[in-house]
């Protein structure tokens, strides 16, 4: 593949790339920009962190599982580039130096790359920004002091005007359908490609594909890059519907649904890390068909519909028949998943993720739950949990006994019996079978409690 995006400002242009080589490895070992480090390799600790920017903004991403096709057409901002050009430290180089905020140095960099991108934005929510931002020695509180120290003081201007040459470097895509490198730049030819290459990796934000690459030393034969598809980005909204193209990143998806069902956005908000979110799409989480996937259960306790395509023909179906036992979803060869909708409605969601650390972390249990009422009646129920089966799956008998019910006590006692009949949980390194049940029936108790005006939140409630 050919590609050609900016670094530090300076215009590159590759020709016969790898398409499975990373960023990170190629500005260590190519460019010799040794600041960006690699720390975990799989997007974990952010040493690796740069800045990407284009026409949707500047975000800090995971350099380590970025490959080079991703940067087609972007500008690239190392920590060498954070500084300005005739050498004036940054805001918050001057503040990580002033609180105090390194001791060995080796995540420094990142947590200069992450905290750039976070003041250049104006976030200021600096342990959400930085969650994903791992430091051994130091400690969070001179970092997070800097961070503060910095959030008035004015952007850089070569930061400010990243974007600006970007639509002069783009390369035009010219691989033949039979390329085993492909970077379409829209769904149509996408549709083509995959069909002549049915069996090739589709590549989205590469958070999980990523790994593949880095941990498992996988080869993955043919691919195709889908971040150029602007066609299956983004959230639409009609008076009854709302549609998530599958490119769209978690982060984008966070701030669109925020309005419309907040409980949502907060377990988003707790999906990885900010670069995690900035690079994994939605339809990236739900084609993989993990049994933990956070996306699936809410979006089926939404009563979601998938829509796929192949070729020119499309189909949808409900978004929980998509998954048939663990590895296998209802997709065929050369088909892919063009988005997912669901109806609007009124918020009755609620979505709780239990895992062993707050942020960053693999669910145990995720429980998304949807009770519909009608004064004290409870019309409707939809309770779909992630890492209790193969698959996400609903709790069928548990909705069952509470559909025709009063919402009360009993009733809630009732369905968490019920559930019994609905999964049978295996134990692993995150949680035993019966931790689980009883975490995912007290998920509906829960529900009770805070519909009642009872404080549930554990980071809210204090003793």
């Amino acid at each position: 593949m050919d590609i050609a995006f900016l670094l530090n400002g300076e215009s590159v242009s590759l020709t016969d790339v790898t398409p499975t080589t990373t960023l990170l490895d190629w500005l260590r070992e190519e460019r010799g920009l040794t600041g960006t480090k690699e720390g975990c390799n799989e997007g974990d600790c952010g040493a690796c962190s740069v800045m990407i920017t284009d026409d949707s903004g500047s975000r800090a991403l995971n350099g380590c599982i970025l490959f080079l096709p991703q940067i087609n057409g972007k500008h690239v901002t190392t920590v060498e580039g954070i500084s300005t050009p005739d050498g004036s430290l940054h805001p918050v180089q001057h503040s990580m130096i002033n609180h105090h905020g390194s001791q060995c140095g080796f995540c420094t960099p990142g947590f200069v790359v992450s905290m750039a991108a976070a003041h250049l934005n104006g976030a200021t929510d600096h342990d959400v920004q930085l969650a994903g931002n791992l430091c051994r020695c130091t400690g969070y509180a001179p970092i997070i002091r800097a961070a503060k120290e910095a959030e008035d003081r004015p952007v850089p201007d070569h930061l400010l005007f990243l974007a600006k040459n970007i639509p002069a470097i783009q390369k035009s895509q010219t691989e033949p359908l039979n390329s085993k490198a492909f970077q379409p730049r829209n769904s149509d030819a996408l549709a083509d490609w995959y069909v002549a290459n049915p069996n090739a990796t589709l590549i989205a934000g590469a958070t999980d594909v990523g790994l593949w690459v880095t941990k498992q030393f996988r080869d993955l034969g043919a691919v195709a890059f889908l971040n150029q598809c602007g066609d299956l980005r983004g959230v639409t909204e009609t008076s009854d519907k709302i549609r998530i193209g599958a490119m769209t990143s978690l982060s984008d998806l966070e701030t669109a649904i925020e309005p419309h069902h907040p409980s949502f956005a907060a377990m988003i908000r707790r999906y990885a890390s900010v670069q995690v979110r900035n690079a994994a799409t939605i339809g990236g989480n739900i084609a993989n068909g993990s049994p933990i996937g956070d996306g699936p259960p809410a979006l089926i306790a939404l009563n979601a519909t998938l829509h796929l395509r192949y070729g020119d023909t499309r189909r949808s179906l409900p978004l929980e028949d998509f998954f048939l036992d663990y590895g296998k979803q209802d997709r065929q060869p050369g088909e892919f998943v063009e988005a997912i909708s669901f109806p609007k409605q009124a918020d009755d969601l609620r979505c709780y993720k239990l895992s062993k650390r707050f942020d960053q972390d693999i669910s145990a249990v995720c429980g998304c739950l949807n009770i519909t009422r009608d004064g004290d009646i409870i019309t409707a129920a939809r309770l779909a949990y992630g890492g209790m089966a193969g698959t996400p799956k609903r709790a069928s008998a548990a909705e069952t006994a509470m559909i025709g019910q009063s919402f009360s006590e009993i009733t809630i006692r009732g369905a968490m019996a019920a559930m019994v009949d609905d999964f049978q949980p295996l134990s692993d390194m995150r949680a035993s079978a019966s931790y689980r049940m009883q975490a995912a029936q007290n998920m509906l108790l829960r529900y009770l409690h805070e519909a009642n005006g009872t404080t549930t939140d554990l980071m809210e409630v204090t003793a």
